[in-house]
């Protein structure tokens, strides 16, 4: 967590932290979903696996662990994926890193109505003004949000954008596994 500020909320810090783990990865990622414990109780209760991510050496500091779960199924859509996961007591949130295209606001009124959902990412990707992003989001039990977005044309970890807001519609979906 070298460039994670330690003023920041645990979840801001999760949230960074996974940003530059996956950075470290380089672009065309594939989706990565982390599930977020509570480290002072991974400590208490699984020393081993405390161990084993590093965690032993950890100052005591309230804080959370991300680790990353299963690959998440290619060609299988996002939102069918997450409403197939149900975490554990012991998972306090998750988090869901993802690269997308996005265009400018002032792109929206170019948009051609009637496309079919291919066409549509089809001229997306073709549009001039697009830009990668790499958008990490993640959720607690609580309601809490955090995410971080990473432009492509601007990777760099002090060109990270963070807030609670930036990419609701994920952090519902991913708020909605942890319902009953």
């Amino acid at each position: 967590m070298s460039n994670t500020p330690m003023a920041a909320s645990p979840l801001t810090r999760a949230v960074l932290e996974i940003d530059e783990y996956v950075s470290g990865l380089g672009w065309d990622q594939p989706a990565r979903l982390f599930a977020l414990v509570d480290t002072a109780r991974l400590r208490a209760q699984e020393p081993s696996l405390a161990a084993q991510l590093g965690l032993e050496d950890e100052p005591e500091a309230a804080g959370l662990t991300p680790i990353e779960q299963e690959e998440i199924p290619a060609g299988r859509p996002l939102d069918e994926f997450l409403a197939t996961i149900a975490w554990p007591g012991a998972v306090v949130g998750c988090a869901l890193t993802v690269e997308r295209l996005m265009l400018p606001p002032s792109a929206e009124t170019a948009v051609p109505q009637g496309l079919s959902e291919k066409k549509l990412a089809q001229w997306v990707a073709e549009h001039p003004d697009r830009q990668e992003v790499r958008m990490t989001v993640a959720v607690l039990r609580d309601g809490a949000r955090e995410s971080a977005l990473r432009l492509r044309e601007k990777d760099s970890p002090t060109e990270v954008l963070t807030g609670p807001d930036l990419v609701p519609g994920l952090a519902e979906a991913l708020s909605a596994t942890f319902e009953d």
